[in-house]
């Protein structure tokens, strides 16, 4: 329970973050939103293979 209780938060943040730019930079822009959603995902994948995933 205590690993999963720590991914929700980092989760709810990367969904935090890709709506918030959404909204903010790229309402009427699909393909640059969907690219820029993607390197988000990516980078906090990244973030979390690199400093969280403890196997």
């Amino acid at each position: 329970m205590g690993r999963q209780a720590a991914v929700i938060p980092y989760v709810l943040a990367m969904v935090v973050l890709v709506v918030a730019v959404d909204i903010l930079f790229f309402r009427h822009h699909l393909w640059e939103r969907l690219m820029v959603n993607v390197g988000i995902v990516l980078v906090f994948g990244a973030f979390y293979l690199r400093f969280a995933h403890r196997s």
